[in-house]
């Protein structure tokens, strides 16, 4: 199953959550650690989940860029 993460910068480096997985977050130096990391958090979360005998969340959220004159 693919989540949607959004990853922002920081004052040290960068931050990330899921909107699907609530309470799942990861921060690192750079974006592609934090991206790494991340994917980690989301399995580590979703196998405590599983074992704990709760569903696993399903990933619904949608990600789009809209233009909006400045």
């Amino acid at each position: 199953m693919k989540y949607l993460i959004i990853i922002e910068p920081t004052e040290t480096g960068f931050s990330a959550y899921s909107p699907d997985v609530p309470g799942c977050i990861a921060a690192a130096e750079t974006e592609a650690e934090t991206r790494s990391l991340m994917h980690d958090a989301i399995a580590f979360h979703l196998e405590g989940i599983a074992d704990a005998g709760e569903p696993i969340p399903v990933a619904h959220s949608i990600a789009e860029y809209v233009e909006v004159a400045a």
